[in-house]
């Protein structure tokens, strides 16, 4: 009579036990995988980079004419500029105001002309492309319609997948014809683009444009002064929270009390920093929301761009920015408000949180 044979365990008596437990770790070393691919940035797509890199080239070499709109979307009502443009290969761009839009300066004087516009339709530079690779994903989405015409989009995404910028990019002449920046809820902030355009035959070359110079004569300052900046007390950081480089400093006249402009980008969102010696008058800020935590008082408006004014140790800052709320928030917490400004840039960097890792 022939007995049936039962295969002996694998791990004997404790087999079940011992397969559990090889099976739970596995689960657990997935689940921390995973973990680590969801914290993970994805790798930026190199059709989407090409199509970002050729925008400057076609903007230079794509004559055309037609409207273009500006709008910032926050708490109230959306503020909306429109100018008409002309643009000839070689020549600069004829400019003018359709619905311009009262400037919220009047107390910060020729801040507003010398600052830099984010969200501008003249494409990347491939420092600032650079940038926007460093600090998003950049990835194809489903292709688009402006001005009837056909447009490739192109996303940049945060590190947890959500949208923070997109840009439509024209299939014929490869021109920027729109351009947002979303905050982390998915809210677009900040819009540019074409609700008109027409692609012209090349015409004589237009030799000026028609917006005026800003009021205050600024100046680039080279490398080796900023670093005497630096050293007499001027706070002038490399970089600030949530990936802003510094790009460029400029420095006013004298009558201006030698204020100096920090322009800073992630390859998204631009923002300007104004910094003065002095006090500030508050007097001059009436009608401004006043706000404050941590013992500083910042004043705050939201026109085109959001402001924030406020005053720390001997000097008076100023923050110009299309970038979400959170950003410009950081980006006020990173200097002075009575520390010194390295301990404030560390502070900043704390408070930006996750979005750390998330519109020339």
């Amino acid at each position: 009579m022939s007995q049936a044979f039962a295969p002996p365990a694998p791990f004997g008596r404790r087999g079940p036990w011992v397969v559990g437990g090889l099976a739970a770790a596995l689960l657990l070393a997935w689940t921390l995988a995973g973990d680590v691919r969801a914290g993970r940035r994805a790798d930026s797509d190199p059709e989407a980079l090409d199509l970002l890199r050729g925008t400057a080239a076609a903007a230079r070499a794509t004559p055309y004419e037609g409207t273009q709109t500006r709008t910032a979307y926050h708490s109230g009502a959306p503020v909306r500029t429109v100018v008409t443009v002309r643009h000839a290969p070689g020549g600069a761009t004829l400019v003018g105001d359709a619905s311009p839009v009262r400037a919220a300066a009047s107390a910060t004087g020729s801040l507003a002309g010398a600052a830099a516009t984010a969200g501008g339709l003249t494409g990347f530079t491939p420092e600032t492309l650079d940038l926007l690779a460093r600090n998003y994903t950049v990835v194809r989405a489903a292709d688009g319609l402006v001005c009837r015409r056909r447009a490739k989009v192109v996303e940049a995404r945060r590190a947890d997948g959500s949208a923070a910028g997109r840009f439509w990019i024209d299939a014929e002449t490869g021109l920027m014809l729109r351009r947002e920046l979303l905050d982390e809820t998915g809210r677009v902030v900040a819009a540019a683009g074409f609700a008109e355009l027409r692609i012209t035959v090349p015409q004589t070359v237009l030799m000026s444009a028609a917006t005026p110079a800003p009021a205050a004569p600024w100046a680039a300052v080279a490398a080796a002064e900023v670093a005497e900046l630096r050293a007499a007390g001027w706070p002038v950081p490399d970089e600030l929270p949530g990936g802003f480089a510094l790009q460029g400093v400029r420095r006013s006249g004298a009558s201006d009390g030698h204020a100096l402009h920090l322009g800073y980008t992630d390859g998204l969102a631009d923002v300007s920093v104004f910094v003065q010696r002095g006090r500030l008058d508050a007097r001059r800020l009436a009608g401004w929301r006043r706000t404050g935590s941590g013992g500083r008082t910042v004043f705050r408006r939201e026109v085109r761009q959001r402001w924030a004014v406020w005053g720390g140790d001997g000097y008076v800052y100023t923050v110009l920015t299309d970038a979400p709320q959170s950003a410009s928030d950081a980006v006020v917490a990173a200097f002075p408000h009575g520390a010194g400004w390295p301990e404030r840039l560390r502070r900043g960097a704390s408070r930006i949180g996750t979005w750390a890792n998330p519109w020339n």
